[in-house]
């Protein structure tokens, strides 16, 4: 799966917890962007330890699946390339 990570989350603490979990599971594109590719499985592993961390009142994630003809479609402008790692990630 090909799945891209954005957040929002107003708390330090929180944002940068948040942010050495999907490190485990990919590339960090933006701030607060993350470009992962993961089996169904750790796709649930690491939706359910961000989840453990969010303040659900004040914290916003999203995660947009893109399907792999979608995932090969990214486009860029300005500096950086789309991560695309065949092997997973050991987390």
């Amino acid at each position: 799966m090909f799945v891209v990570v954005c957040y929002d989350i107003p708390d330090s603490k929180r944002r940068t917890g948040v942010g050495k979990t999907l490190e485990g599971y990919g590339y960090r594109v933006q701030k607060s962007v993350f470009e992962c590719e993961v089996s169904p499985e750790l796709y649930q592993k690491m939706k359910r330890r961000v989840e453990k961390l969010v303040a659900k009142e004040e914290d916003s994630v999203r995660y947009y699946n893109l399907c792999q003809n979608c995932a090969g479609k990214v486009e860029i402008c300005g500096l950086g390339e789309v991560q695309r790692e065949k092997s997973l990630f050991v987390v």
